[in-house]
């Protein structure tokens, strides 16, 4: 059994390496409506996505148990500072059973990480992952301000490059 689980931590660690090269933006031809599952928030208000309509919503999908969403938390918490007074946020979604002590876990977590200023949910028996058809991570969803999903990146990227901050200013304004 250890064995067993060596090989899918490795597997998937592989899996999502190649991605992370390739980790490109998929736009829609036509926006796609939101799934109408909720997520739970910091204060532990039930929120679904459509309640974030007027905002562009950068909805990451990520595991603490995955290596490419760690390494990208930094520059995610920089690109959040960069960007949070140009109308772009960026909330955090993760599954709630690998937070044991809750919130206050994964507020330590994202201290470990430099990465405090992340907004975060849960995702209580992963309903919302499911709905959007995400089964790896990190997935980031775009949303745009009217509360459609425009797109996705799959993998991880440096959030705090110059040319991602351009290309999702870009995005934003074209289709945002």
């Amino acid at each position: 059994m250890k064995f067993f689980k060596i090989f899918v931590v490795l597997f998937f660690v592989f899996v999502t390496q190649s991605v992370m090269a390739s980790g490109k933006v998929n736009l829609y031809a036509v926006s796609r409506e939101l799934p109408k599952k909720e997520l739970i928030s910091e204060t532990g208000n039930r929120v679904a996505l459509s309640d974030f309509e007027g905002d562009f919503i950068i909805a990451i999908f990520w595991s603490r148990y995955c290596v490419p969403c760690l390494n990208e938390l930094k520059s995610l918490s920089k690109f959040v500072e960069q960007t949070k007074n140009d109308g772009v946020r960026v909330i955090m979604i993760s599954p709630k059973a690998e937070w044991v002590s809750g919130f206050s876990e994964q507020r330590l977590f994202m201290k470990k990480f430099e990465a405090e200023n992340l907004e975060i949910y849960v995702d209580e028996k992963e309903a919302v992952a499911s709905a959007f058809g995400v089964f790896s991570s990190p997935i980031s969803i775009l949303i745009s301000r009217k509360g459609r999903e425009i797109g996705r990146i799959r993998g991880s990227i440096r959030w705090d490059s110059s040319d991602v901050i351009d290309n999702i200013y870009k995005i934003k304004a074209e289709r945002g």
